[in-house]
């Protein structure tokens, strides 16, 4: 009986052309964008969240060799029992001097920095009403979904629609506004300052997923929020350590009392094994080199310019909402998705992943590209020649 039910919940995702089959990407040290493939050929990565090429960073790599010898391997427990090590101080006051915030929480992943911080702090304020962007991240719906907070979802970066929810409750009771700084499927920047200003109007709390944005934006690369001028007005900034910053993590920072409210009362916070102390010295490290090295913030957006005005030149659509170095390519099918995905790398040694739904929506299937700073002109020029071919061979259009 369960296994007819299994495979068929898996036959369904099979036909609809959603089913996952993993690449096998094995990254070379001090070579990346370079990795190789089962097969032992060496390809060129262009869709790593990998921003700034910092898990590569030599003086990041020799730090966490020095410390997975002083320590050891893993954490050896939650942060309430024997898991808080030296470096989570060091790197949660790093954190929020970087922020210029009171305090910082660290977690063991971005995923989970969202979904534990907003279930830990809706759980004890159930009278809380939640406004969420439609296009959040999963992890942001996961934790709405778990609680039994009112939740009102605002239409994608609108704020009349917004304003128009808001202006339903009376000004007394707690709110809430989630959302994101850089949407990461369409690369497009939410209007930061007006959320703040009705966050302001309507006595509302505000929540800021920074985790396409930080390192990457913003004085010392603080992120979007910091670009527009609001970031001293956010209550709580989220982000991940595993993109800008390399690595992997996820931290909260904001008021010293509402960060204590969440690292007391989130049950994925307190019950979960903490950081090992080799990824936090090397989070710390990293975050270090990424504040003082504007010449990674320059470079990551001269070549995201370059790469885009290539594409452009050759008849390559990237989505007009994209105002950042994500660079959505839309297919719209999702058999000719993986199918164009499987050619780049199969004839041309690149490496680019079909996002199909549910991650997108159906008919809006696509390559997720990106740069770093340590991609070569050559190889931004072989992917676009490629694409060309890949797409005219199978007679997908260039431009939509």
């Amino acid at each position: 009986m369960y296994k007819t039910l299994f495979f068929d919940k898996i036959a369904e995702l099979k036909e609809k052309g959603s089913y996952r089959i993993f690449t096998e990407i094995n990254r070379i040290a001090n070579k990346y964008p370079l990795a190789k493939g089962e097969d032992g050929k060496e390809v060129v990565v262009f869709c790593s969240n990998d921003y700034l090429g910092m898990s590569q960073n030599q003086e990041v790599i020799n730090v966490m060799s020095d410390a997975l010898k002083e320590y050891g391997a893993g954490a050896g427990g939650s942060r309430n029992i024997g898991g808080s090590h030296k470096y989570f101080k060091l790197l949660e006051n790093e954190i929020a001097k970087w922020h210029k915030k009171d305090s910082a929480l660290v977690f063991p992943t971005g995923y989970s920095s969202n979904d534990a911080a907003l279930q830990g702090l809706l759980r004890i304020f159930p009278e809380m009403i939640v406004f969420s962007d439609s296009k959040n991240h999963a992890s942001i719906i996961n934790a709405l979904r778990s609680v039994k907070n009112k939740i009102e979802i605002f239409e994608h970066n609108n704020v009349k629609h917004l304003n128009e929810l808001l202006n339903q409750y009376d000004i007394n009771i707690p709110k809430l506004i989630v959302f994101e700084s850089v949407y990461s499927m369409d690369g497009d920047i939410a209007p930061i300052v007006e959320i703040v200003e009705l966050a302001k109007e309507y006595n509302s709390l505000t929540f800021l997923d920074e985790v396409h944005a930080i390192g990457m934006y913003g004085e010392e690369g603080r992120g979007y929020s910091d670009v527009v001028g609001v970031q001293e007005d956010i209550d709580i900034i989220q982000s991940t350590m595993a993109k800008g910053i390399g690595i992997i993590g996820g931290y909260i920072t904001g008021d010293q009392l509402l960060i204590d409210v969440i690292r007391s009362y989130s049950s994925g916070f307190i019950f979960t094994t903490a950081l090992p102390p080799v990824i936090a010295a090397g989070c710390l490290t990293s975050i270090k080199i990424v504040r003082s090295n504007d010449k990674l913030r320059e470079e990551l957006q001269d070549k995201t310019k370059y790469l885009k005005e290539k594409f452009k030149e050759n008849g390559i659509e990237v989505l007009k909402q994209s105002k950042t170095h994500i660079l959505p390519v839309i297919i719209g099918d999702s058999k000719k998705c993986e199918e164009a995905a499987k050619l780049l790398l199969d004839k041309f040694n690149i490496y680019v992943q079909a996002i199909n739904s549910p991650t997108v929506e159906i008919g809006t299937e696509r390559f997720r590209i990106n740069v770093t700073p340590n991609h070569t002109k050559e190889q931004m020029d072989l992917l676009v020649s490629s694409i060309v071919y890949v797409f005219d061979f199978l007679n997908i259009r260039r431009s939509v």
